[in-house]
């Protein structure tokens, strides 16, 4: 039987991948990569980037190409036995990793090339893939001791099949979890979309009735929208102590012991590594120079959101009492009373916005907006196979007609699909003797799917996501550096990385942009310019609350690392306290458990790292600021964000990049203008 994993494809094939084949598929090319290896380190003759790295980045691709696939389908298409394969080799993959960082004679080449002659005729894109590996070598323990070595590498392996249990945990949480409704009165609120789909749901099961779940497109109606207290605080309750001790599946799938061996054994390995702690292991590859930077910046920013989140929340309750004669505000009040706010104060609703963003419009709008800004071209492709019937393909062109990058796209959510929305590499750009591998990738959303004849209508909040994501992906696709280690996304420190993605949410915004991507879904009608300027005054509603819960996160996660103490253990709940007395102006209650669903920094890489978000927002806010200057789609200044930022990927420092871009350092203002916080 032919290993479709081990057959050289242009692009996977998912149909014949079976989780049968993965195993044998990874163990295979761990033996032959560490045979070449040692076949590699065997002669005498002086290492060079030719006789070295270039073998070794063939090593490397022909693994990522295998897993890569196994990846993805472990994240979109789960399976029973899908996950049993994936998990069998996550150690296997650990270990050889850890071994290549380890190797003393890899090292020793490496360090060669960089002290001997050939280093100075290198580009500086060659340069920087060595330094990073020498970096890289170093923090994965190579000078250490051989018996920390062995620490290293077992607390690495421990580590993978952790972060791998959390997130398995969530998703099987999330899925375990529904609300069958055969009485509409329960729904009195949602608007028809939520129940349109909540029907659908229900059908596809066999049942009668309205099925809601734990699924953002289901979740997130019932808090804004339900009439009914205790049907969102029934949601609430299940949705917030997911993979938790409490709630109504408590004691299932619970995170709770992962996360505290997951934070010991960071802290371990960064103290074996030399570091204080895992916060300043995590920086080690990132912009910021030390945690002390992060955290005042964080702070700072803390202490300008943080009166005026008091002064928004304060509004809102004295709204909800007022008009509503409501209670206190419980933690699953707070959006259904949000709402009702907006549409008060801005005749505003989400759903009054969705007719107007169907995904045929909303596509080739955005693909619209992307060659405008960077001179390209968006086609689909037929006949390439994908994993579900409802994913699509497509390929970026340039001016002169050639192949940039292709995509594939996963829009909605279903079972046994990761929840979120992300970007990840299928294929990285590579040079290929005369010839250049163009890179592919993957963008995966969990939008609410068509309901019956129409097709799938976004809200404005999902235009922001699909620009996001599609914004990673033009960095992965327009690069043009030919070395797989710094190619697209790859090397670029991790807090940079959301600029681009972030960057390009702008556009949502634009008046000039959204005639491209909106227009009513049975009409064809463009948004109305008295819906767009409602909108535009509503788009800062409640700025100061989100940015204070967007910094909750962000310093729960750093102090999580920084102050974690092997004598006192994780005490995860009481530093999330410690940091909601600081900036939270909303306490939920005791029981709420949202760190047992954190997979950004559990198994996500945003570990110590979360406040990327912010510090990009930075740079992309500022970036912006230049097409404020010049013009919305300004052409020379697109070419130049393209040249200056997507196409050089992890070649050189970001703020190299961004320098180069906007003649300057980055500045703060421009964010806090962008995000409605006032001076």
């Amino acid at each position: 039987m032919t290993n479709p994993l081990l057959t050289a494809v242009d692009l996977p094939s998912y149909a014949a991948l079976q989780p049968e084949h993965v195993e044998p598929a990874i163990d295979a090319l761990l033996a032959a990569n560490r045979a070449a290896i040692e076949q590699l380190l065997a002669t005498d003759i002086e290492p060079t980037w030719a006789n070295l790295i270039e073998p070794l980045e063939e090593l490397s691709d022909r693994l990522n190409r295998a897993w890569s696939p196994v990846n993805h389908l472990h994240a979109v298409q789960d399976s029973a036995a899908l996950r049993a394969a994936y998990n069998a080799c996550l150690p296997k993959l650990s270990v050889y990793h850890t071994e290549l960082g380890q190797h003393p004679g890899l090292y020793a080449a490496y360090q060669r090339i960089a002290s001997g002659p050939e280093y100075a005729q290198l580009n500086p894109a060659q340069c920087k893939v060595i330094d990073d590996a020498l970096r890289d070598f170093r923090l994965s323990g190579v000078a250490l001791p051989p018996e920390q070595r062995t620490r290293y590498k077992d607390i690495q392996q421990e580590l993978a099949s952790l972060s791998a249990k959390f997130s398995e945990n969530v998703l099987d949480a999330t899925q375990a979890w529904t609300k069958h409704l055969t009485d509409e009165v329960q729904l009195a609120g949602l608007p028809e979309s939520a129940c349109a789909l909540a029907r659908q749901t229900a059908g596809q099961r066999g049942l009668d009735g309205w099925l809601l779940t734990l699924e953002l497109p289901s979740y997130l109606p019932v808090l804004n929208y339900a009439d009914d207290r205790e049907l969102r605080r029934e949601l609430y309750s299940a949705y917030c102590t997911r993979a938790s001790d409490q709630g109504p599946n408590a004691g299932q799938w619970d995170n709770g012991p992962i996360m505290e061996r997951i934070l010991a054994l960071r802290h371990e390995l960064a103290q074996l590594l030399g570091f204080r702690d895992y916060s300043e292991c995590s920086l080690a590859t990132k912009m910021a120079d030390s945690p002390e930077q992060v955290l005042d910046f964080l702070n700072d920013l803390a202490h300008r959101a943080k009166p005026q989140a008091q002064r928004e929340f304060a509004e809102l309750q004295d709204f909800a009492r007022e008009q509503f004669n409501a209670p206190e505000l419980e933690a699953w009040d707070i959006g259904y009373y949000a709402e009702k706010l907006r549409q008060h104060r801005y005749q505003l609703s989400q759903e009054e916005l969705r007719p107007y963003f169907p995904i045929t419009r909303v596509l080739p709008g955005l693909f619209t907006v992307a060659e405008r800004l960077f001179g390209v071209t968006i086609r689909p492709l037929e006949g390439v196979e994908t994993w579900y019937p409802d994913v699509l393909v497509y390929e970026i062109v340039d001016s002169a007609g050639t192949r940039r990058g292709r995509f594939y796209l996963d829009l909605y959510t279903r079972p046994h699909k990761r929840g979120g929305a992300w970007m990840d590499g299928c294929l990285a750009r590579r040079r290929l003797g005369d010839a250049v591998r163009t890179p592919a990738a993957y963008l995966v959303c969990n939008f609410t799917p068509p309901v019956g004849d129409d097709p799938a209508l976004l809200t404005h909040s999902e235009v922001l996501t699909m620009f996001h994501e599609f914004g990673h992906g033009l960095h992965h696709l327009l690069t043009t550096v030919d070395y797989l280690p710094i190619a697209g996304i790859h090397g670029v420190e991790w807090d940079a990385v959301e600029l681009p993605s972030q960057f390009l949410e702008n556009w949502c915004w634009s008046r000039e942009a959204l005639d491209e991507l909106a227009g009513h879904y049975q009409t064809g009608e463009p948004l109305p310019d008295e819906l767009y300027q409602r909108m535009l005054a509503a788009r800062h509603f409640q700025a100061g609350l989100f940015l204070a819960r967007q910094l909750e996160f962000g310093l729960f996660d750093f102090r999580l690392h920084r102050d974690y103490d092997p004598a006192h253990g994780a005490r995860i709940l009481e530093i999330l306290q410690a940091v909601r007395q600081q900036v939270a102006v909303i306490f939920p209650p005791d029981w709420n458990r949202f760190p047992n669903a954190f997979t950004h920094i559990f198994s996500g890489g945003y570990a110590a790292g979360y406040y990327s978000y912010k510090w990009a927002e930075v740079l992309s806010a500022d970036a912006f600021s230049a097409f404020e200057e010049y013009g919305i789609f300004d052409a020379a200044t697109g070419a130049r964000f393209r040249e200056s930022i997507l196409e050089v990927g992890g070649s050189r420092p970001a703020l190299a990049s961004f320098v180069e871009f906007r003649g300057r350092e980055p500045r703060i203002e421009p964010l806090l203008r962008l995000s409605g916080i006032v001076a």
